[in-house]
């Protein structure tokens, strides 16, 4: 209510003023807002009660312009000077800003507006203004740089669009950097020039899916201004910017990432590729066959289909690998696996077990004469020559079938009749296809068990020596002994070789067998000598797998050391075919050997296809002419050239001779007519156990 002068009495008017003046201070307050003047006569000034609050004074402290310059930063002081110099000759309002220490040490912005008041003749008597604290404003203000600036020169792209046709309000530099546009540019354009791959449909879903409380993230590619692109992740959350409703993006490049996840899913495809596939073939492995199998069971079973199974195995396969090397293996491999490949049909799975096993998974057939069919065609395709540099190579198939579901619906027992039915077509002579009979489970179950036995018979050492004597045809004494193993099984009784040594080679047992065999001939060899017998040369057959192990010679050194066997008793045999695998390793390993004191000769001479180049740098002491050529003669006149041209050979190398198989009078004449000093076989004694041997033994010392 404002005051009346003419009509209010003193007392109501004072109530009025004083009303007034509270209600200034509350508004002073509120507004942070100090009021002041300076009288310029006496240098007094008189602050309001929030001015004391903004300087931090006590209301009892006596204001001045002394007072007020104390509390003012070094920096300022000279700027606020001159600005009161500049008052005291104007009329006008004149406002700064400047920053002071209060009584308690913190800094305040203060923001001061001043105007001088003239007398009548223009001279400055006072002073007036008012002194706000816009210290939060000031640090607001700050914060609001630091974030434009941050927002500015960051290298992430941000933008702000239109909601509803998506122009661009704001871009940073960043976006500016990364697009190559100009920034006035940029606003000219809407998110659509910049991503080629965005849809207005794909927009308008976006921003509709998007609400005031959530963000979202987007991924995709934006197009330089050059036309080249990139991948971006986008951070999108609705704003209001200049009172419209907009969106703010954060972009950030993910074409390293994008390249890396790809990197990472191709790498992922490679690993599940190679877990899953036959490294040499390329055809798919065991897993995946197992895998493939249940699929087919099952949809077999849903479609009432019959399948086939058939398991495929390369006859001939060990005997080349064995002399000519694993690489021309791997050639014989994978020839067959394409020759396989060309006999089914693109739904039907060829897979390879590994070693040279094969499966085929024969698809929806109407009846066993399909999968017939098949196999014929696989026997007639793999036994073509298969020709590797200048090798021309000739393998065979046996090919067992099982059908789904006449002879079983579980996985298990289709692979394990096929593998029944496969043997079954190796017993029958090879090269040929067998369908499964319950016959053959019984086959099948009779050669796991062998193996299981054959192992626990190693560990056990089961298996005996028995020794062939080898006679001089000049003496008739014994001049040594080859080695041969047999098998005495606890229930079983006496398993002979032919049996057991088959199984051992395919499952890899035959190293340990032959490791047991030597020890035990070696042993029993000082036995004898100690006993003041003389057996001769021990002959121990050495394979090439045997001789190629890292540690062979070590264990060998170690054995002879061990039992105290001289090695000027031994000799080692090996088999032509072993020896022209890798001549050049031969020569250097055999060697080794006989630089020990053992002797070394080639068992089966004239089965394999020796080089004589070759035959004459091998470090041999003697040929052993296998017993194929011997058992026809006299009869075969070829036979006996054969071997007439080798006792030749050997004399001129001058290499030892020895046949063995000599089972005729006739036989062993021809052989002393020709030159053959040494003789094994059954005319003179069959293979027999060490207490039969040693009284040979005692009677060939009379």
């Amino acid at each position: 209510m404002p005051t009346n002068i003419n009509n209010d009495d003193l007392e109501f008017a004072l109530k009025k003023l004083k009303a007034k003046e509270e209600t200034f201070i509350q508004l002073e307050s509120i507004s942070k807002l100090g009021s002041w003047e300076l009288d310029l006569q006496t240098g007094n000034g008189i602050w309001s009660k929030q001015s004391y609050i903004i300087y931090g004074e006590s209301e009892d402290v006596k204001p001045s312009l002394e007072l007020f310059l104390s509390h003012v930063i070094p920096e300022d002081i000279e700027r606020i000077k001159q600005k009161i110099e500049q008052l005291l000759i104007t009329t006008e309002v004149i406002t700064d800003s400047c920053r002071i220490v209060r009584n308690d040490s913190e800094v305040r912005d203060l923001l001061i507006s001043a105007q001088t008041v003239f007398d009548k003749d223009s001279k400055p008597i006072k002073i007036i203004g008012t002194t706000q604290d816009i210290t939060e404003q000031v640090e607001l203000k700050r914060h609001t740089k630091e974030l434009s600036n941050v927002i500015e020169s960051s290298s992430n792209e941000i933008y702000i669009i239109n909601a509803q046709n998506f122009h661009y309000l704001y871009t940073n530099q960043g976006a500016c950097d990364a697009l190559g546009y100009t920034r006035n540019e940029l606003l000219q354009m809407d998110v659509y020039d910049i991503n080629p791959e965005l849809t207005k449909q794909e927009a308008e879903y976006l921003r509709d899916s998007i609400t005031e409380e959530e963000k979202n993230l987007n991924r995709t590619l934006h197009r330089r201004k050059d036309g080249s692109t990139y991948h971006v992740q986008s951070f999108i959350h609705p704003i209001t910017y200049n009172n419209q409703k907009a969106f703010v993006i954060f972009d950030i490049d993910i074409s390293k990432q994008i390249g890396d996840e790809i990197r990472l899913q191709e790498q992922t495809q490679l690993l599940n590729y190679q877990a899953n596939h036959d490294s040499l073939t390329k055809l798919p492995n065991r897993s995946l066959f197992q895998d493939r199998l249940e699929q087919s069971i099952a949809s077999s079973k849903r479609n009432k289909e019959k399948f086939a199974l058939l398991f495929i195995d390369l006859d001939q396969f060990k005997k080349i690998n064995d002399s000519l090397g694993h690489h021309i293996g791997d050639e014989v491999l994978i020839e067959s696996a394409i020759r396989l490949s060309k006999a089914i049909r693109d739904e039907d799975t060829l897979a390879r077990l590994g070693g040279d096993e094969f499966t085929i998974i024969l698809k929806n057939i109407s009846d066993p004469k399909s999968a017939a069919i098949v196999a014929q065609k696989i026997t007639d395709l793999i036994k073509q020559p298969i020709l590797i540099g200048t090798h021309h190579l000739y393998v065979s198939s046996s090919i067992g079938i099982s059908i789904y579901p006449d002879d079983s619906s579980t996985k298990e027992n289709l692979l394990k009749f096929a593998d029944a039915a496969m043997y079954k077509a190796k017993e029958e002579g090879r090269d040929n296809y067998q369908f499964y009979s319950s016959e053959m489970t019984a086959f099948a179950f009779e050669r796991v068990v062998m193996e299981s036995s054959l192992r626990v018979a190693i560990k056990e050492k089961e298996f005996v020596v028995y020794f062939q004597p080898q006679y001089s045809t000049a003496t008739d004494k014994i001049i040594g002994m080859e080695a041969l193993v047999r098998w005495q099984h606890p229930q079983l009784g006496l398993v002979p070789p032919g049996k057991f040594i088959p199984v051992a080679e395919e499952n890899g047992l035959i190293i340990q067998i032959d490791t047991i065999v030597m020890e035990k001939a070696m042993e029993q060899f000082v036995l004898w000598h100690k006993k003041g017998l003389n057996p001769g040369v021990l002959a121990l057959n050495l394979s090439m797998k045997q001789l190629n192990e890292k540690d062979f010679l070590h264990k060998l050194i170690h054995t002879i050391d061990r039992l105290g066997f001289n090695p000027l008793w031994l000799e080692l045999e090996v088999t032509e075919g072993q020896v022209m695998n890798n001549p050049e390793l031969s020569i250097q390993k055999l060697h080794t050997i006989t630089e020990l004191g053992i002797e070394i000769a080639i068992d089966d001479f004239g089965t394999g296809y020796s080089s004589l180049s070759y035959l004459k740098k091998l470090p041999l002491d003697k040929l052993k002419i296998d017993q194929s050529f011997i058992k026809d003669i006299p009869k075969d006149e070829d036979d006996m050239a054969i071997t007439k041209a080798i006792i030749a050979l050997g004399k001129s190398l001058n290499l030892k001779l020895i046949a063995e198989g000599v089972e005729t009078k006739e036989q062993k004449d021809f052989l002393v007519q020709n030159g053959c000093e040494q003789i094994q076989g059954y005319l003179y004694s069959r293979p027999i156990p060490a207490e039969e041997i040693e009284k040979l033994l005692k009677t060939n010392e009379i």
